[in-house]
C-alpha cells in the first residue's frame, strides 16, 4: 500500500492500476453470482412453507427459528441478486454472500455427517428424500464454487458497469 498525493490514507491499488480484464472478468463474476441468488430465490419465494420445510430438514435450528429463516431467506438471496446486477455495495455484497454459502456447506456437510437424506432445498424444493437422491458431494463442490466467485469480489470488487464505479467518479 502507498500513501496518495497529498497525504490522504494508503489505498491497495495505488502505484498499480487494475487491469481492465480483471474488472471485465469482475462484472462477468459479478452478474453471475446474481444470477444464482436470484434462481434461488425465485426459485423459494412462491412457497415460503416449502422454504420452511428445506430448512426444518436439515434438523439443525431451533423450531423458532426454522420459519423466519425459511420465510426470510428468498427476500435475502434476491436483495443480493439485485445489489449484484446494479453493482452497489460489491464488497459487502460479496462478503455477506460468502458467509452464506459457507453456512450452506456447513449445513450439508453435517446432514451428510449424520446421514440425515435430505434435498438441499438450494433451488427450490429440499426435504427428506430417499438415501439414493442424495447428492452433497455434489451440492459442496457447487457451493464452493459460488464461494469462489464471492471471494473474487471480495478481493477484486471494482467491476465494469456498476453503482460502484458510477458512485467513485
Amino acid at each position: 500500500m502507498t500513501a496518495q498525493p497529498g497525504g490522504s490514507a494508503p489505498t491497495p491499488t495505488a502505484g498499480r492500476p487494475v487491469p481492465a480484464w480483471s474488472e471485465w472478468l469482475g462484472t462477468v463474476v459479478r452478474l453471475g453470482l446474481a444470477v444464482v441468488w436470484g434462481w434461488a430465490g425465485l426459485a423459494k419465494i412462491s412457497d415460503p412453507a416449502e422454504a420452511a420445510q428445506a430448512v426444518r430438514a436439515y434438523e439443525i435450528l431451533p423450531e423458532g427459528l426454522v420459519k423466519p429463516i425459511g420465510y426470510g431467506l428468498p427476500f435475502l438471496e434476491l436483495a443480493l441478486a439485485l445489489l449484484l446486477v446494479v453493482g452497489l455495495g460489491v464488497r459487502l455484497v460479496a462478503g455477506v454472500s460468502a458467509l452464506l454459502l459457507l453456512a450452506f456447506i456447513a449445513g450439508i456437510a453435517s446432514a451428510w455427517a449424520r446421514g440425515i437424506s435430505i434435498d438441499c432445498g438450494c433451488f427450490g424444493g429440499g426435504g427428506h428424500v430417499d438415501a439414493s437422491q442424495t447428492e452433497y458431494l455434489q451440492e459442496i463442490l457447487r457451493d464452493t464454487g459460488f464461494l469462489l466467485l464471492a471471494g473474487w469480489l471480495l478481493w477484486r470488487p471494482r467491476t465494469r458497469l456498476s453503482a460502484d464505479g458510477w458512485l467513485a467518479s
